[in-house]
């Protein structure tokens, strides 16, 4: 079983890399939930605080889930999937799965082993063959059907199993790995019964109910409720999962996760879980994002994504400081790229990104995934904070070149210490040799200074500070006298790196 952690080691994603697990199942149906199943709506429909359309709602509620179940539960199916790779096989390999010659460590870690540890199946001229189980669901009658893309990542051949026992052979009709989707399909010569996305948001409290392949057990039905949504797990650019907590196991990967109506809410993802089971608390893609990737999947195989081509990072507490912001939000554009849609609108590096047609931009991620998940030649209003005023951009994004996506710098925030000097030894870039000839050169950093705190180093050169030009330390003194003047304890610095131009808040302290 694969683990699902945080793809920056200071990702704010409150789940240990260790406790996120991909599934490839689900579990029985408890009696809590039981206890707690839908026809005890019934006993708040006089509640104050309750709407009579409300009422109206609960009290057409359903007094148990088996007519629902009786709808879709035909339409989910078990993925059995078969991996054969040659490699060589050695000692090492032998006693632990994360040896196994690359790309293949994901799928021991999602699906285990069989035979000898780390090798299942090896034979003596090291060929492999690796059995998987996940699950999912047919979209329409010819045969299209959902899973994750994990369940199918580097399988040589798919079989599907239906609720009433019969097999068939299924192809890959494309895949997405950004949000772990994939669409099969399967050739059955007649109809087949299929379910649908939902058109609404999933509500916290609202019942769901689970139906998959747990450990092989095919058909099992469990049922509870939308736990959170929105949530950030650090699997990806993208991550914008619901939680529920219906019990949901290993072999649950790619199946639905289905509202009162019968209508798919989510796409079973990940669990967090300490032991590897089952805890309550699984995550699924939201219907809404599975819509837009499996019809780019459908009509091309793969998913083209809108670009808008900007190096982008969070609005730390440090950097809302030195700009003046109210507010810890919205998306901080260390550069836009040469030719992007960003740059012939005009965006410039330091312009903060609050909002996307009116939409709040919460922090950079939220940023790539209200972009990522449109569709390019998308015509967009942008809303900008520039130099304290507010201001808007319309733009057409493009597609992104080569699947590329907006840079994403999660970062942590560090704060201030208080103490009054910089911490740097800086000389012009011109007088520094391999600096360039603009900014300031950093050509030393002393290592108990609030710089080193930030992240500096040698060769690193400071090209403006709080959007102004530096060209000497004296500039850079100025900078730092002014921003104490205004009561700011931090001052930003575009700063262009080995690897990139960033922006940091510099902590100063205060006059």
């Amino acid at each position: 079983m694969d683990q699902l952690g945080p793809t920056n080691p200071k990702s704010p994603s409150r789940f240990s890399a260790r406790r996120l697990v991909l599934l490839a199942s689900a579990a029985s149906l408890g009696i809590a939930v039981v206890a707690a199943g839908p026809s005890n709506y019934r006993t708040l429909m006089h509640s104050s605080f309750m709407t009579s359309a409300q009422a109206a709602e609960i009290a057409h509620a359903p007094t148990g889930f088996a007519d629902i179940v009786a709808t879709v539960k035909p339409a989910v199916i078990s993925v059995r999937v078969k991996v054969d790779e040659t490699a060589e096989v050695t000692a090492k390999d032998q006693n632990s799965s994360d040896q196994a010659p690359e790309g293949m460590q994901k799928f021991f870690q999602q699906f285990g082993s069989q035979g000898m540890p780390g090798m299942p199946n090896a034979t003596p001229h090291g060929k492999q063959t690796m059995i998987g189980e996940g699950s999912g669901f047919f979209i329409s009658p010819d045969g299209y059907a959902v899973t994750n893309n994990h369940v199918v990542d580097h399988a040589s051949t798919v079989q599907v199993t239906t609720d009433d026992g019969t097999i068939y052979k299924a192809k890959v009709i494309g895949t997405d790995p950004k949000t772990d989707l994939a669409l099969i399909k399967v050739d059955a010569n007649k109809s087949l019964p299929y379910v649908k996305f939902a058109n609404k948001d999933a509500r916290i409290g609202d019942w769901v109910v689970a139906v998959g392949n747990p450990f092989g057990l095919g058909g099992t039905v469990t049922a509870g409720i939308v736990s959170a949504n929105g949530r950030d797990i650090g699997s990806g650019p993208y991550d914008n999962y619901i939680q529920i907590d219906a019990p949901i196991n290993k072999g649950n990967s790619g199946g639905p996760a289905f509202d009162v109506e019968g209508n798919v809410i989510g796409v079973n993802t990940a669990i967090y879980s300490p032991s590897g089971g089952s805890v309550g608390i699984g995550f699924d893609i939201p219907a809404e994002t599975a819509k837009m990737v499996v019809a780019q999947l459908k009509e091309h195989g793969f998913v083209n994504r809108a670009w808008l081509g900007v190096q982008i990072q969070p609005v730390t507490a440090d950097i809302a400081e030195s700009l003046g912001l109210k507010k810890v939000e919205g998306a901080i554009v260390d550069q836009p790229e040469a030719g992007s849609p960003a740059a012939k609108a005009g965006i410039a590096a330091g312009d903060v990104i609050t909002a996307v047609n009116g939409a709040p931009v919460k922090d950079s991620r939220d940023l790539a995934r209200k972009i990522g998940m449109m569709a390019p030649d998308t015509s967009v209003k942008l809303t900008l904070l520039r130099s304290s005023e507010s201001k808007t951009v319309d733009l057409t994004l493009g597609t992104m070149p080569n699947q590329r996506e907006a840079k994403v710098d999660v970062g942590s925030d560090k704060s201030a210490n208080g103490l009054p000097h910089l911490g740097l030894t800086l000389a012009p870039a011109n007088d520094a040799a391999g600096a360039g000839g603009k900014g300031v050169a950093v050509v030393g950093v002393d290592p108990d200074g609030p710089a080193a705190e930030q992240g500096f180093k040698t060769g690193d050169v400071i090209l403006d500070i709080g959007g102004k030009s530096v060209a000497n330390a004296a500039d850079v003194r100025k900078a730092v006298a002014e921003a104490r003047t205004q009561g700011r304890s931090a001052i930003l610095m575009r700063v262009k790196t080995a690897n990139a131009t960033t922006f940091v808040a510099l902590p100063i302290g205060k006059a």
